[in-house]
């Protein structure tokens, strides 16, 4: 029975945006990991992709993290991946992805919460920042 799926997509504060994925990520449930991220306000946004929960990731999954990576960089914002499993990253580094990414192993690695000057909600729904 494969793992269930989640994403949730929190604002940390504005300009930054948690996006945290659990379960398998594949051709089924890669879609839903990109409608959770079209759901934010992306320019200038720094988006972190939790990882840490994803118990099988395959190339339909890696798709959907390149896409996500494009979105961003068009939108002008920034995406990174932040603790990657080991299968996940052997995915990665088996299709000479990995470079593609910023990856961080946890969150003490994140830059200091706060706002960056001029950010707005990554959420849309406030000034200051949604509560988490």
């Amino acid at each position: 029975m494969p793992a269930a799926f989640d994403v949730a997509v929190t604002a940390v504060s504005p300009g930054r945006a948690l996006v945290a994925v659990a379960g398998e990520l594949d051709v089924q449930t890669g879609p839903a990991l990109i409608e959770a991220v079209d759901s934010v306000t992306l320019p200038g946004l720094e988006i972190a992709v939790d990882m840490s929960a994803v118990t099988f990731m395959d190339s339909h999954g890696l798709n959907a993290l390149i896409l996500l990576r494009r979105r961003a960089r068009e939108a002008g914002a920034t995406l990174f991946l932040r603790n990657v499993p080991g299968q996940a990253l052997w995915v990665l580094d088996l299709t000479g992805t990995t470079g593609l990414f910023r990856l961080r192993p946890d969150p003490g690695d994140e830059p200091a919460a706060g706002p960056a000057p001029g950010a707005r909600c990554p959420m849309g729904r406030c000034g200051a920042c949604c509560p988490v």
